[in-house]
């Protein structure tokens, strides 16, 4: 019992696998509640997806699209990992500051969530079970 606890408690982890997993289940995550709705319905997605800065509404739909779907895949397989973890948190960060600043906290909760989560994952990179890792390490 004290070695299972010891092998839990104080085993040094294995921070590969752990970024391997963080970054399939954030990109399953946002995929699944905001790109595939988006990518399924693209015509309903135009017109309820805001354009807070102004470069039109076929323009924010479909960057949302490569955010959330795209960069989403990029991330899961690890491959230009911060670049597309970066291009998700412009997305997530404009949404926050610019569409919903004033909204309530509950309204503002998933915003912060994936900023910090991609904002992770961009400052950490996709580890060593990655493409990154296979392509431009060796």
């Amino acid at each position: 019992m004290k070695a299972l606890l010891n092998k839990i408690l104080i085993a040094e982890p294995n921070k590969d696998l752990g970024l391997l997993v963080f970054r399939i289940l954030a990109a399953v995550a946002l995929m699944k509640a905001h790109g595939l709705p988006k990518l399924l319905n693209i015509q309903e997605a135009v017109t309820h997806i805001p354009d807070p800065l102004g470069l039109g509404g076929t323009f924010s739909t479909y960057y949302a699209i490569f955010a959330n779907v795209f960069c989403a895949i990029l991330v899961a397989l690890g491959f230009f990992t911060r670049f597309a973890a970066l291009a998700i948190i412009s997305i997530t960060l404009t949404g926050l500051v610019v569409v919903h600043l004033h909204d309530a906290a509950d309204v503002q909760d998933t915003p912060i969530i994936y900023s910090i989560v991609f904002g992770f994952i961009a400052y950490m990179g996709a580890g060593k079970y990655s493409l990154d890792n296979r392509i431009f390490k060796n």
